[in-house]
């Protein structure tokens, strides 16, 4: 004899599992619109609405007679009442306006020079050209080519300031520069003093010859032989994660410790 156990009795020994449970989708959930104005969505803003309505039939243009947007507010008028700005125009000059502008004097009409000194100012000198006087055939009138002036190169000169005059001689075959007598050495036969001598020494520096590149018979371990981030000794441990096996998503997760 058997006893097969009942569904009852199994839902009151282990407990339910939430992944069996089919619960309804998100479309069953109905949400209030957000268009329009009737059942609108409380949490969201409601913009401003506009209808549409149908065209006028041509009977109604008979029987509403009245004008259209045709009637002039002045630009002057707001809903403050008229605006208070000045305002300005340009307009043509008449006739009589045109006659005194021309009949005016121009500057060249007052003689500011003829005027009587006024607070006791100092008149400017005043001078006038007057025509060239004519020459008598019985006057004796040099000509300006006529006179001869001192010349001005040289130091010769009685009313002028002279400056300093140089001479070029020839060249001398014997006893000139070309012929040293005395046999005295030239400014290359000297030798100049190091001026570490008699100055502060600056540093020196040499360079060196190349040294030999490692061949292949050293045993120098590479960069890659080295694991720094093996290292603990002085710094902490990095963090470390490993990849496991996928567990089954039925499984209540480990709790090992919470707080009250």
């Amino acid at each position: 004899m058997s006893i097969h156990p009942t569904p009852l009795s199994m839902e009151n020994k282990y407990p339910a599992i939430a992944g069996k449970e089919k619960g309804p989708g998100p479309g069953r959930y109905g949400l209030p619109p957000t268009i329009g104005f009737i059942g609108h969505d409380f949490t969201k803003p409601t913009g401003p609405a506009y209808s549409f309505y149908g065209r006028i039939s041509n009977n109604m243009l008979s029987v509403d007679s009245s004008p259209g947007p045709q009637y002039h507010v002045d630009a002057k008028m707001t809903r403050f009442g008229k605006d208070g700005t000045p305002a300005y125009s340009m307009l043509s000059r008449t006739k009589g306006q045109i006659e005194e502008l021309f009949s005016t004097p121009g500057p060249g009409a007052y003689s500011p020079e003829k005027a009587p000194p006024c607070n006791l100012q100092r008149r400017p000198p005043s001078y006038t050209m007057g025509s060239r006087t004519r020459y008598r055939s019985a006057d004796s009138v040099p000509a300006p080519n006529k006179y001869t002036l001192p010349p001005l190169l040289g130091p010769r000169i009685p009313n002028k300031r002279a400056s300093a005059s140089y001479t070029m001689p020839g060249t001398f075959s014997t006893g000139g520069p070309s012929v040293d007598l005395a046999k005295t050495p030239g400014p290359c036969r000297y030798n100049s003093t190091d001026p570490s001598v008699y100055l502060r020494r600056q540093p020196a520096f040499s360079m060196l010859g190349r040294h030999n590149l490692p061949k292949e018979k050293s045993k120098n371990p590479g960069p890659g032989t080295y694991n720094p981030e093996d290292v603990t000794a002085h710094r902490t441990r990095a963090p470390a994660y490993s990849m496991g096996v996928r567990h089954s998503e039925f499984v209540t997760p480990l709790v090992v410790g919470f707080s009250d």
